[in-house]
C-alpha cells in the first residue's frame, strides 16, 4: 500500500513538472506585437445632429373677419409670390366700401356747390374749407374701406409652397386665424450646436480652420449631393447645454429638403500634430481608457490615457502617451500588469496602413 501512495506522489510530480514546463514554454514561444503612437497632421470627420428649416418660413393669417369663400391652391402647391391663395367672403366690407364712395361723390357735390358760392361772396372762406376737409375725409375712409375689402384676397408674399390648410370652404374666419404656412425652400439652413471648445477652436484657429464647406448627411444615411457653408454663428451660449449653434445654408434646387427635416452635419476638422493610436489597442475600466506600455525589458504595465477625438478606428490621444512609447498592439486582453513578454515592433505607419486615415 505505501508503495502505491509513493508511485502515485511521483506520477503527480512528474505531470505537474510536464505541465509546467509545457505552459513555460509555450509562454516563452508566444510573441506579441507593439507599436507606437504615431504624430501626424491630419482631419477627420465630425457629425453633428442638425435641424433644416427654409430660408423663410412664415404663417399666413387672416386679416379680415369673415367666411372662407374661395381656396385657390392645395397643400404641398407651389406658388408664386403675388397669386391669389384665399377669398373671405366680405359682405361687410363690400357694403362699407360702397357707403364711402357714396360719401366720397356728396362731399365732393357739396364742395362744388360750395366753391360756386365763395366765388359769388355768398358763402365765407371758412365754409369752403370745411368743404375740402370734409371731401378729404371721405377720401380717407374710402381707402381705409379698400383696404379693408382687399385684405380679404390673400396672396403669397413669395415665392415658395404651400404647407396645409387646416380650414375648409365655408368656415368662419376669425382676424389673424391661420389659414396655412408658406416655405421658401430654393435654398436651406441646417442649424447644428456647437460644444464650447470647439467653438473657440473653430474661431481662434483661422488659419489651420480647413475648408468651410460642410456635407449633410439626411435621414436614410444618404448625404445630399450639395455642400453647404458654414455662414453664422449665433450670439450666445445656451446656459443649461452649454453649446452654441451654428447654420449653414444649403441649395436646394431639387426641392428634396423640407422645413423641419432632420439630419447631421458633417464638418471636417483639422489636427496638427495630433497622436493617433488605433483604438483596438485600448480597454476600459470604470470609464476611463487604459492601454498597455512595454518597456525596454518587455514588461507590460497599464496606463490610463485621456482622448480627445475619435475616428473611424481610430483615436487622438490628449494626454498619456508620447510618440516614443511601445504599446502593445495584439494580445490586449491575454496579458496583465508586470507580464514579462518577448514582442516584435511593428511600425506605426504599417499599423494604422489599413485603417481609415486622411493624412495631410
Amino acid at each position: 500500500m505505501k508503495r502505491i501512495f509513493i508511485l502515485m506522489g511521483l506520477c503527480g510530480l512528474l505531470c505537474h513538472t510536464s505541465c509546467t514546463s509545457e505552459q513555460k514554454q509555450k509562454e516563452e514561444s508566444a510573441r506579441y506585437t507593439v507599436t507606437s503612437p504615431l504624430k501626424i497632421d491630419t482631419s477627420f470627420t465630425k457629425e453633428y445632429v442638425s435641424q433644416i428649416k427654409s430660408i423663410r418660413n412664415v404663417e399666413i393669417r387672416a386679416q379680415e373677419k369673415g367666411f372662407l369663400k374661395n381656396i385657390y391652391v392645395d397643400e404641398g402647391q407651389s406658388v408664386k409670390a403675388g397669386q391669389l391663395l384665399f377669398r373671405i367672403m366680405p359682405k361687410m366690407y363690400e357694403a362699407e366700401l360702397l357707403k364711402a364712395e357714396a360719401e366720397t361723390k356728396a362731399a365732393e357735390i357739396e364742395l362744388q356747390n360750395t366753391k360756386m358760392l365763395s366765388d359769388k361772396n355768398v358763402v365765407s372762406k371758412n365754409e369752403l374749407a370745411m368743404a375740402h376737409a370734409k371731401l378729404d375725409q371721405a377720401k380717407a375712409e374710402t381707402t381705409v374701406a379698400k383696404f379693408h375689402l382687399s385684405a380679404t384676397e390673400i396672396r403669397a408674399p413669395f415665392d415658395g409652397t404651400i404647407d396645409r390648410i387646416p380650414l375648409k370652404l365655408g368656415s368662419l374666419v376669425d382676424e389673424g386665424e391661420l389659414l396655412t404656412s408658406l416655405s421658401d425652400n430654393s435654398q436651406m439652413f441646417a442649424y447644428f450646436n456647437v460644444s464650447e471648445p470647439e467653438y473657440l477652436d473653430y474661431q481662434t484657429d483661422i488659419k489651420n480652420r480647413g475648408n468651410k464647406k460642410v456635407s449633410l448627411l439626411l435621414a436614410n444615411n444618404e448625404p445630399l449631393k450639395y455642400k453647404g457653408d458654414v455662414e453664422t454663428i449665433e450670439s450666445e451660449f445656451n446656459s443649461e447645454t452649454g453649446n452654441i449653434a451654428f447654420r449653414a445654408r444649403f441649395p436646394n434646387p431639387d426641392k428634396l429638403l423640407k422645413n423641419g427635416e432632420t439630419g447631421k452635419v458633417q464638418m471636417t476638422v483639422p489636427l496638427r500634430n495630433a497622436l493617433i493610436i488605433p483604438q483596438k489597442v485600448t480597454y476600459e475600466i470604470q470609464d476611463k481608457t487604459y492601454v498597455f506600455v512595454v518597456d525596454k525589458r518587455g514588461v507590460v504595465k497599464s496606463r490610463a490615457i485621456t482622448i480627445t477625438s475619435e475616428m473611424p478606428d481610430l483615436y487622438v490621444v490628449g494626454s498619456g502617451l508620447s510618440e516614443n512609447d511601445k504599446i502593445l498592439l495584439e494580445g490586449v486582453q491575454t496579458v496583465k500588469d508586470d507580464d514579462k513578454i518577448k514582442f516584435n515592433y511593428l511600425a506605426p505607419n504599417e499599423a494604422i496602413s489599413h485603417l481609415r486615415l486622411k493624412a495631410e
